[in-house]
């Protein structure tokens, strides 16, 4: 009889949908390569596919901040067989412009992962584990899982695909947690949302303030209003009594993100060419090869050049591009306006299409339909670490542009702030004084005191700040280190990750924000089930057909 290969031993290690982004990869090439296949997956959450970021089950208040037309993560086959694309399985009226809830999109992720272990090859065997992993270790016979008071494998491969594992809280945030413990004062994250939810339901008449200014601080606004009975109504806010008397978001810059257009054909005007893309590719592959000053350089020019078109297109004078994108590159947002209202007053104009838009807001749509070029571009790792630091942290800046919120979103902010129960008098980077029983913003003349705080700042990706446990024990051991100081995991193309030594660590993997520094343009969704995935499925079963090669006869 034939030798039959064992079986190849792969375990994943979280499945949101980082994690069912992977394990599609993996198997739409199974039923080609014939290789049979053990996996386990670890997700201790109810939701395999969703993960605690989009479960189902949060309140419909979070909305992702793209709409149903731009989700384009089409499963890859066999699961198109089982399961539609988002917009179809939605089942509603079509509504491209709508901004669905992250439980929507969590559910559509756990139907996928249920359609997925319904049509997976033959030879592959999936075994779904309730467990958190904390530690990994390397044995001769492959790598060993521990976790609540269990072990597993060995296994040939291993995939940590962490959403946004927990981290040690910043120097600031560690002495506020400290003075909120001493003098009972509530400190709470934006998430989960239904903790927060419960939290405030005793906050009513209380002033919360609320560290940040991006789209977890509105998410957060939107649960402290509409999630406690208040409602918007022919331009105005209608409260309930139950939210707090005042709202105070503060961030180091005091300036809130931009809105996104506000419906397809305005968008439409804002893209860029296929011509002005191919130019931003071939610019990209050249900047790669550059020291990092010189790349944003040579970066900047097809966007610069795009940019003065759409304004044009669009009744603005193409003036201030270059001038714009001269003070992005050695200080992100110096340009803007420190008037916090201005990116929502002026932001919603240009989002709606009443007013032609400014240099900084073309650039960034343009930047934004540019995000799957980066990638491509960035993720296989050719650029030295220094100009790849150079590009994430462009890239990074953008954001506030690029992962802006819906314009309905922003101008809910706006009411809010006319209403006084949103106040930015003390948005711009504050003395935080700690009080005998909370904090006390002071801004200039201004000050206010907050009973309560809600920390919605995203944590750095820093690896050395990582504490989830089975994260923490390979940096300890010297299996992942960082790319730089204040980086991610350093990782090549496929997801392998590279020890202390320089060396690859054999068939152990990590995707995701705490690679953040070796790949660029992680916060999306669409990153979840893009090229990353693919890279670290072709490499594991290119290992596992090299090992399962006989070896070749003495000659």
């Amino acid at each position: 009889m034939p030798h039959q290969n064992p079986p190849l031993r792969l375990a994943i290690i979280g499945l949101g949908p980082r994690g069912l982004g992977a394990l599609e990869a993996l198997a739409a090439r199974l039923a080609d390569t014939g290789t049979p296949v053990a996996i386990d997956v670890f997700e201790p959450g109810p939701w395999p596919g969703a993960g605690p970021n989009f479960d189902p089950g949060q309140s419909p208040l979070m909305l992702l901040n793209i709409p149903i037309r731009a989700v384009d993560i089409d499963p890859p086959a066999p699961v198109p067989r089982r399961i539609a694309s988002f917009a179809a399985w939605l089942m509603s009226p079509p509504d491209g412009e709508r901004f669905p809830a992250r439980a929507e999109l969590g559910a559509y992720m756990a139907a996928r992962f249920r359609a997925l272990t319904a049509s997976l090859p033959e030879g592959t065997a999936l075994t779904r584990h309730e467990t958190a992993i904390r530690r990994i270790e390397a044995s001769e016979a492959g790598w060993r899982l521990d976790g609540a008071g269990a072990r597993f494998g060995p296994y040939d491969e291993v995939l940590l695909a962490p959403g946004q594992p927990a981290t040690r809280p910043d120097p600031q945030l560690a002495r506020w947690q400290d003075h909120a413990r001493r003098c009972g004062a509530e400190l709470l994250p934006a998430y989960p949302a239904d903790r927060l939810l419960e939290a405030a339901e005793g906050w009513a008449g209380k002033a919360v303030a609320l560290r940040g200014l991006g789209l977890s601080t509105l998410d957060a606004v939107r649960l402290l209003t509409l999630g406690l009975g208040g409602r918007f109504e022919d331009g105005r806010y209608i409260a309930s009594g139950r939210e707090p008397a005042r709202l105070l978001p503060f961030s180091l810059n005091g300036l809130p993100p931009w809105p996104k257009p506000a419906s397809e054909p305005i968008d439409a005007r804002m893209a860029p060419l296929p011509a002005e893309t191919r130019a931003f590719e071939a610019a990209l592959s050249r900047a790669l090869a550059q020291p990092p000053e010189a790349a944003l350089v040579t970066l900047c020019t097809p966007l610069a050049r795009a940019a003065r078109r759409v304004l044009a297109a669009n009744g603005a004078g193409p003036g201030g591009v270059e001038e714009w994108l001269t003070a992005e590159r050695s200080a992100p947002a110096s340009q803007e306006d420190p008037d916090p209202t201005v990116p929502l007053r002026d932001g919603l104009a240009m989002a709606r299409g009443t007013r032609p838009p400014a240099p900084g807001y073309a650039i960034g749509q343009i930047w934004r339909h540019w995000q799957n070029a980066l990638r491509r571009g960035v993720n296989p790792g050719s650029a030295a670490p220094g100009t790849a630091e150079a590009l994430i942290g462009f890239d990074e800046g953008l954001k506030r542009y690029s992962y802006g919120p819906p314009a309905a979103a922003a101008e809910e902010l706006s009411i809010l702030i006319e209403t006084g129960i949103v106040d930015l008098r003390i948005v711009d980077d504050p003395d935080i004084l700690l009080t005998d029983s909370g904090w006390q913003l002071v801004e200039g003349d201004e000050g206010a005191r907050a009973d309560v705080m809600v920390d919605a700042v995203l944590p750095s990706p820093a690896l050395q700040g990582i504490e989830a446990p089975v994260i923490a024990a390979l940096r300890d051991a010297g299996r992942i280190v960082p790319v730089g100081k204040g980086q991610g995991a350093r990782i090549r193309p496929d997801g392998q990750v590279i020890g202390a030594d320089g060396r690859v660590q054999p068939g152990l993997a990590l995707l995701g924000r705490a690679a953040l520094g070796s790949v660029i343009a992680v916060d999306s969704i669409h990153d979840c089930f893009g090229a990353s995935a693919d890279r670290w499925a072709e490499g594991v079963l290119t290992r596992a057909a090299l090992s399962a090669a006989p070896a070749a006869s003495p000659g």
